[in-house]
């Protein structure tokens, strides 16, 4: 089965080069630039730089892992032909946008890996352990979920109408996290701490939270004051973030209310106390 990718951005790269090593052939890269394709193929072993088009014409299975607003234009651009398979690798689309693809008897589906790529070094060091969501038919899906396996991830298959709630959830695990941690490093700039060592001090405790959500799970690895049912520290938090920081008090009070559901299922937070939260978190009275 012969490889090519159209799109040599951080996901090509990454997915190009850890499939290479895996031992499947990866024989042609294209990209928007001949630049950027030819930095690609010279990582890959027996590989070429080709157009686009060429790379259609040359793999049995074509990655498009452009950007998620280009994949419909490159696939309605190129001519394809029955018996080969393409695939992209949004997390948001389904394969209805390699309807062209598909009209033209190609097989078509999707291969989106659950992981944030900041650079690709740090994304083919990622990948390992990744879960790959998968949107195709038998035998492509059979295929999808080898390659998966290979790259020492697991994979779980999505309808068209799942995609968009899936890619939604990874914002808020990954994307949002991002956003909280520099809420929280905003906080101790209050108190005279600037961002870089704001964020050292913070990781550890990041990390720590990270170990128990895979050791203990939900909604034993909650732990902090709503957890505990500790209705006066809920209380003076926010006191203090109305005072020193009012712009973010409603998405503490919205974070909390979602956080009672959770210590109440632990069974650390009784019905009393979670009541009491909620009418504080509610409407601070």
């Amino acid at each position: 089965m012969k490889l090519g990718f159209v799109g040599a951005g951080v996901v090509g790269t990454a997915l190009s080069v850890s499939l290479a090593a895996k031992g499947y052939p990866v024989v042609a890269v294209g990209s928007r630039t001949r630049a950027s394709a030819e930095r690609l193929a010279e990582r890959l072993p027996g590989c070429r730089a080709l157009s686009p088009q060429e790379v259609a014409d040359e793999a049995d299975l074509v990655f498009v892992t452009t950007p998620d607003d280009a994949i419909a234009g490159i696939v309605t651009d190129l001519r394809w032909h029955a018996g080969q398979a393409v695939v992209h690798c949004s997390g948001a689309a389904s394969t209805d946008v390699l309807g062209p693809a598909r009209s033209a008897g190609a097989l078509v589906g999707g291969f989106h890996p659950l992981q944030t790529f900041a650079s690709p070094e740090q994304a083919i060091q990622n990948l390992p352990g990744t879960t790959f969501a998968l949107e195709a038919e038998p035998p492509l899906l059979d295929r999808l979920a080898g390659l998966a396996t290979a790259l020492g991830g697991t994979w779980v298959r999505l309808r068209p109408e799942d995609k968009v709630l899936y890619h939604a959830a990874a914002v808020f695990a990954s994307n949002y996290l991002v956003t909280l941690v520099k809420l929280a490093t905003d906080l101790w700039r209050e108190f005279g701490v600037e961002t870089p060592e704001a964020t050292r001090a913070l990781l550890p405790l990041l990390q720590g939270t990270l170990n128990n959500l895979g050791r203990v799970g939900l909604p034993r690895c909650l732990t902090g004051p709503i957890a505990r049912g500790d209705v006066g520290t809920v209380r003076r938090h926010l006191a203090a973030l109305e005072r020193s920081a009012p712009g973010i008090l409603e998405t503490y009070r919205r974070l909390g209310r979602e956080t009672i559901a959770i210590g109440t299922a632990k069974g650390t937070l009784d019905p009393a106390r979670a009541e009491e939260l909620g009418r504080l978190l509610g409407d601070g009275t």
